[in-house]
């Protein structure tokens, strides 16, 4: 009885290991770190269910109201103004647009919507995106998130202005 016990936590200890879960769930997580200037942090989650992509995010330090978030194409956070990471991830051509239309980057996510504490929580579920090594995958990408409101008209990444806060996706 006791091998046995140990082979199941011996099992459940290598699901845990490389984003995966002991349900299955692949997921991976990030910190955002914040930019020269800034005090927003947080910590935003990846996961696969089913077709989609859930992201669940928690972020502060924000200035109350609405706030641009996207998956940047390179995951190099690096540069004090978040430059570094890139343009928004779009690896079909996409114009910039609303997640919840059909033509939109790969990349664009909903508004982060910070209450009077400074705080957003987001949770919401992407379309074309994965964490699978493929060109639809975010692995290895950053997160970014903005000092406005992405206005999901204005190309090519919504005016959103300044980069509060960055976070490299790890690759595993």
């Amino acid at each position: 009885m006791q091998k046995f016990i140990l082979t199941l936590f011996v099992v459940a200890i290598a699901g845990c290991a490389g984003g995966v879960v002991g349900n299955g769930v692949e997921r991976v997580e990030l910190a955002l770190m914040p930019t020269t200037g800034s005090k927003v942090t947080g910590r935003v989650t990846f996961a696969r269910t089913g077709e989609k992509l859930r992201v669940v995010a928690e972020v502060s330090g924000l200035t109350p109201g609405l706030h641009g978030f996207h998956i940047h194409e390179f995951g190099d956070c690096s540069a004090s103004d978040g430059g570094s990471a890139g343009g928004h991830f779009n690896p079909a051509g996409a114009r910039h647009g609303s997640p919840d239309n059909a033509m939109h980057h790969a990349g664009d996510m909903p508004q982060l919507v910070a209450d009077a504490s400074g705080v957003a929580r987001l949770t919401a579920y992407l379309d074309g995106v994965s964490l699978a090594d493929e060109a639809q995958g975010i692995r290895g990408r950053s997160v970014v998130v903005h000092a406005q409101a992405d206005d999901f008209k204005s190309q090519p990444a919504g005016n959103a202005g300044a980069r509060l806060a960055c976070g490299v996706i790890p690759m595993r």
